[in-house]
C-alpha cells in the first residue's frame, strides 16, 4: 500500500475542469459561465433555480448545458469556458498559492445546470444591458 500524500497547492494559472459532485449527473457535458463575486450575488437573487455554482479567485461559475453560448449574445461581464475549464489563478499573480475552485450552491435533485436562457436574462439585468440574441439568417 502506497502512503497518501497531502495535495500541492494549486499553481498560479493551472488549468482545471470543475468537477461536479458525484451525485450529480450531466452525460452530455457541460460548460461553465463566469462573473465576478459581486455581479454573482446579484444574479443569485434573480434566479428562480441555481446549478453548481462554484466560487474561485474572486469569480463565481454557472454549471450550464454545453453549447449554452450558442444562440445567445452574454454581456461583456460574464465569461464562457467550454467544458468548464477554468484557471485557479490569474497569470502574474504574486501570491505562489491559488484559490482552488469550491462548491458554494448545490441544487436538490441530480440536475447540476442553470437553465442558460433563466442565467443570461439574470445576467444581462445585472449589467444594465437588453438580453439580444445574434441575427439569424433568413429563410
Amino acid at each position: 500500500m502506497i502512503p497518501s500524500t497531502p495535495a500541492a497547492p494549486p499553481r498560479p494559472g493551472r488549468r482545471q475542469r470543475l468537477e461536479l459532485p458525484p451525485t450529480l449527473f450531466a452525460e452530455a457535458g457541460y460548460d461553465a459561465i463566469a462573473l465576478p463575486e459581486r455581479h454573482g450575488r446579484q444574479v443569485m437573487e434573480l434566479l428562480p433555480r441555481a446549478g453548481c455554482v462554484y466560487s474561485a479567485e474572486g469569480r463565481w461559475w454557472w454549471i450550464v448545458p454545453p453549447r449554452s453560448d450558442c444562440g445567445l449574445n452574454w454581456p461583456a461581464i460574464a465569461l464562457y469556458s467550454v467544458g468548464a475549464v477554468v484557471s485557479d489563478a490569474p497569470p502574474g499573480r504574486p501570491d505562489p498559492v491559488a484559490e482552488a475552485p469550491r462548491l458554494i450552491h448545490r441544487p436538490e435533485g441530480t440536475v447540476p445546470y442553470t437553465h442558460p436562457l433563466v442565467l443570461h436574462i439574470a445576467v444581462c439585468a445585472v449589467a444594465g444591458v437588453s438580453p439580444t440574441w445574434p441575427d439569424r439568417p433568413g429563410p
